[in-house]
């Protein structure tokens, strides 16, 4: 059925035309973050910090999926609508047409892309009908406020657009109310109290638009201290004399008629020019190749849109843009800077402060000013001598007139300081690789931090560079070439500059000569000092303090996507409260970022330049990583206990000198490291076992197993299980040989690869054998018996049930003995022994409550369950499994979850709940989805073949 999503509003979901329930208002805000974005994957940490802000709960990503997998659920009915999990987060797959802010966003664009008035009216009339009131209503957290007033911001922009053509068209009776209504939710807005003071004066009402006037006069006097704009001044004069210029023009909005200069009301915009000789135009000429950067630019006109009345009291509109070398700040604060000048009617001043240009020392502010002051027009002979009266007589100079300062490169807020005009008619853009945070504390400056290129606007920009048939024609070179330069716009320059000098090579000699570097720096060498990477990144390096440039080192030898703060801290040897201001630092200056709160993470190239730093210092290097091995093992031991209390613990050397593990406290502390540290952890044993250090290898894989058979991650858990099998025979060590080869075959098993498990457990049960291992034989005669039971050989599985049964009599386990129980009665169900199978749990069950086995109980209710089931005793089946699920759901074991829930939709199948049963099984498949795993396929075969099959 037809769906559709309604958030300009209250959030309001229909399928088929019928309202559908999303649950309670944080997870409505699940649904809203994955709305905005349609079809792209939003990371799991940007969906955390979107619904919960800075108070993210210890669980959080744990709480996630129970919120995605009820709107899973929520969803069902709807056609062509799925949540996927997709790296490194999730997608909402939907037609952006069924959700009304993607409806509202291509309404107001084909409304500015036409030429014609009668469509863009008719475009930006349909576009502001689907506001039922504040978007997202109801829903509070820091993200969706401030996204609602970005949303705010785009509807009275398209309000303000829509009454701008009306009224060229004489329309201006119809939209008074609406103008004033409006008017009065914004009154600062100068083009909303233009288009006001028109309407009122075309309607006979001249005084009342004269009277406007005056009120928003005496507001901005007493309030801010300015004057309105010249723009609105003139249109004041124009009122005043009747001046025939805005004389009500006949007839409705039609593409026959092109509206004329002399018909359209000053709103807003430039007024008369100054004199050229005051008005400086000082912009170095705009990127003659750009691409993307749409966002970013909304961004900047948002934030600049203001200037002539900023709110909160800020001297001046400023914008920060912050990134590292290399990414184009410069090239988008000039786009914006040229595409809207015709903002600034008395002129732009530019400066290049060269704060870390490695060729030159910066540019002082003093020398700024002194630039300023001849760009405006001030003969040499007047420049006062001290700089602080330079730049009070450039303040005064700049005072009240509507212009762009743009500071390029800025070395930190001291610089800028000094050049900010003193009156809020003027608009500033600074750019620097540091954050700046203390211009935003104490001017109120508004950050837009710049990140790499996304792949499709990277992939815009090399088909502006070559053009669009020299890159259709080599697609596997541009994607080489493409994931080579990592979205880094310096990067993609230089690359394109060196294809386009040579039109005759292939691209594929070039993404080759890339690939196949000493270093991809020495690929990105580019002829002069500004286009070399590695001399771009030398500059932002030598600006940090000694101890943040070691820092910097450091952490680009860690393995993995990225490292957590406490992880930093047992690389580098810190205490968190000394490596705190170091990363700060590091951060500021966009040589690291801090995508999610207290995580860390580099650019590849930037991270090739710090392995290369740390080439120098090989035993350094050597000894800062095996402290964070050390840090992520003794953390990963306290979590799999915790995990998996009755685990027998392994026993650990102490950590190295400068170590300090995570504090974990309970389980969905641990559950909750385990899935921040996923990808890390992957990346550390594979470090670990490439470079020696064997006995680290196998513990962490050890450390492992809990969680990624409950979290239904197979394929890790097989790649890790192999490593430690490598790592153990190296070490000519049997006992970890067998305990690794048992690891192996759980994941085998997992995975259906039913033959290479068996030969793993054999090879294990001849280690535990020859070292005269009991306890290691009952555990591989318990794994031999459940890798029968996945074959469906449950004759073949009691037998080795039995023996694990007689060997943890024998030595004395009683946890374990609940398991062998367990499994006993569970094959005898098979055989269809059902009493029998009753009896054995019964036993399991009384074991497993007297050691506090929750995974012991919640395994045993299930195997009670499905023996009731097949007795027919429906009701108390219902009931095992319903423990079982609560059991299961705390422990966050989302394989075993998906398995009672198709027990229990087979019991309320068979007991005529047709809707119960349908609902089981629906959640069952969505979690087998969600793990990819291959029981889902039989589930899938349930809901296709109806009910009573």
């Amino acid at each position: 059925m037809a769906v559709e999503f309604r958030v300009l509003g209250d959030l309001d979901v229909r399928i088929g035309g019928r309202a559908v329930g999303i649950g309670h208002a944080r997870q409505q805000c699940v649904l809203a973050a994955l709305l905005v974005e349609p079809n792209r994957v939003v990371a799991t940490g940007q969906l955390i910090s979107r619904v919960w802000g800075e108070d993210v709960p210890d669980a959080a990503a744990t709480t996630l999926r129970g919120y995605l997998s009820r709107l899973r659920r929520a969803l069902a009915g709807a056609e062509d609508v799925r949540i996927v999990r997709r790296h490194p987060g999730y997608l909402l797959a939907v037609d952006p047409g069924c959700v009304d802010l993607h409806r509202f966003h291509e309404l107001t664009e084909q409304a500015r892309r036409t030429d014609d008035d009668a469509t863009a009216i008719s475009c930006l009339e349909r576009a502001l009908e689907l506001w039922r009131g504040e978007a997202f209503a109801g829903l509070a957290t820091p993200w969706l406020v401030a996204y609602r007033q970005t949303l705010d911001r785009q509807r009275l922009a398209a309000a303000l657009d829509h009454n701008d053509i009306a009224l060229r068209h004489g329309q201006h009776a119809r939209l008074l109310p609406d103008v004033l209504a409006l008017s009065s939710r914004y009154p600062w807005d100068e083009r909303l109290a233009a288009q006001a003071m028109l309407a009122l004066y075309r309607c006979g009402r001249q005084a009342d638009a004269l009277d406007r006037f005056h009120q928003l006069r005496r507001r901005l006097a007493a309030e801010v201290g300015t004057d309105p704009s010249p723009p609105l001044a003139l249109l004041y004069q124009q009122i005043l004399t009747a001046d025939p210029v805005i004389a009500a023009p006949d007839g409705p909005p039609t593409g026959a008629a092109e509206p004329t200069g002399a018909g359209r009301p000053p709103l807003g915009r430039p007024g008369e020019a100054r004199d050229a000789a005051t008005m400086p135009r000082q912009l170095p000429a705009s990127p003659g190749v750009f691409a993307g950067r749409t966002a970013q630019l909304a961004r900047l006109d948002e934030q600049l849109g203001g200037a002539g009345h900023p709110e909160g009291g800020s001297p001046v509109v400023i914008s920060s843009i912050g990134g590292g070398g290399g990414v184009g700040k410069t090239w988008l604060a000039l786009r914006w800077a040229h595409a809207n000048a015709d903002r600034f009617p008395d002129g732009q001043l530019y400066v290049n402060l060269r704060g870390f240009d490695p060729t030159a020392q910066p540019v002082g502010w003093p020398a700024a000013v002194r630039g300023f002051l001849e760009a405006l027009g001030v003969e040499p002979a007047r420049v006062p001598a001290e700089p602080e009266a330079q730049a009070s007589l450039y303040r005064t100079l700049v005072a009240g007139r509507r212009m762009l300062v743009v500071l390029d490169d800025a070395r930190d807020a001291a610089t800028v300081i000094p050049l900010l005009p003193g009156t809020p008619t003027s608009s500033v853009l600074v750019t620097s690789r540091r954050q700046l945070a203390s211009l935003v504390t104490t001017h109120g400056a508004r950050p837009l931090r710049l990140d790499v290129l996304p792949d499709g606007e990277a992939h815009e920009l090399i088909v502006r560079q070559l053009g669009a048939a020299r890159v259709a024609g080599q697609p596997d070179a541009v994607a080489d070439i493409l994931r080579f330069c990592g979205g880094l716009p310096l990067a993609l320059g230089i690359v394109a500059a060196r294809a386009a000098l040579r039109p005759d090579l292939p691209l594929s000699s070039i993404a080759a000569e890339l690939t196949t570097a000493a270093s991809p720096l020495d690929a990105l060498d580019g002829d002069e000092v500004t286009t070399n990477l590695r001399v771009v990144l030398s500059s932002s390096v030598a600006a940090l303090p000694p101890a943040g440039a070691e820092v910097f080192t450091q952490l680009g030898l860690a393995p993995g996507p990225d490292i957590s703060r406490a992880a930093a801290a047992s690389l580098t040897a810190r205490t968190p409260d000394e490596l705190r201001p170091l990363l700060r630092e590091l951060v500021d200056a966009h040589l690291v970022q801090e995508h999610v709160t207290g995580r860390y993470r580099m650019h590849d190239l930037v991270r090739v330049f710090a392995v290369e730093r740390a080439a120098g210092d090989p035993a350094g290097s050597r000894s800062a990583l095996c402290r964070l091995v050390d840090h992520h093992l003794h953390t990963a031991h306290t979590a799999a206990l915790l995990l998996s209390p009755q685990r027998d613990p392994l026993s650990l050397p102490p950590a190295a000198p400068g170590v300090a593990a995570e504090r974990l406290d309970d389980l969905a502390a641990a559950l909750a490291w385990f899935t921040r540290e996923h990808q890390v952890l992957l990346a550390t044993i594979e470090y670990a076992g490439s470079n020696g250090l064997d006995a680290p290898t196998g513990q962490l894989s050890w450390t492992l197993a809990t969680y990624f058979d409950r979290q239904g991650h197979w394929h890790d858990w097989a790649t890790v299980a192999r490593r430690a099998v490598e790592s153990a025979r190296r070490l000519g060590d049997r006992p970890a040989q067998a305990q690794a080869h048992r690891l192996l075959a759980g994941a085998c098993s997992n995975l259906g690869w039913y033959e290479e498990s068996h030969a793993n457990l054999l090879a294990a049960l001849d280690l535990f054998a020859a070292l005269g291992d009991d306890e290691g034989r009952a555990h591989t005669h318990f794994d031999l018996s459940m890798l029968h039971d996945r074959r469906r050989e449950p004759r073949e599985a009691l037998p080795h049930a039995r023996q694990s049964l007689a060997l943890y009599e024998r030595v004395g386990s009683p946890l374990k003995q609940a398991v062998a129980l367990n499994a006993i009665g569970w094959y005898h169900s098979q055989l269809g022994e059902h009493h029998d199978a009753i009896t054995f749990c019964r036993r399991a069950l009384t074991l497993s409550q007297q050691v506090g086995s929750a995974y012991g109980q919640a395994n045993t209710w299930d195997s009670i369950g499905f023996a009731h089931h097949h007795l027919g005793q429906y009701e108390e089946a219902v009931d095992c499994f319903q423990q079982a699920l609560t059991l299961f759901g705390e422990i966050g074991d989302r394989h075993a979850e998906g398995i009672v829930m198709d027990h229990l939709g087979d019991t309320w199948d068979a007991a005529g709940r047709t809707d119960a049963a349908r609902d089981a099984w629906r959640r069952s498949l969505a979690l087998f989805e969600e793990l990819g795993h291959a029981d889902s396929e039989a589930v899938r075969r349930k809901l296709a073949a109806g009910p009573n099959r």
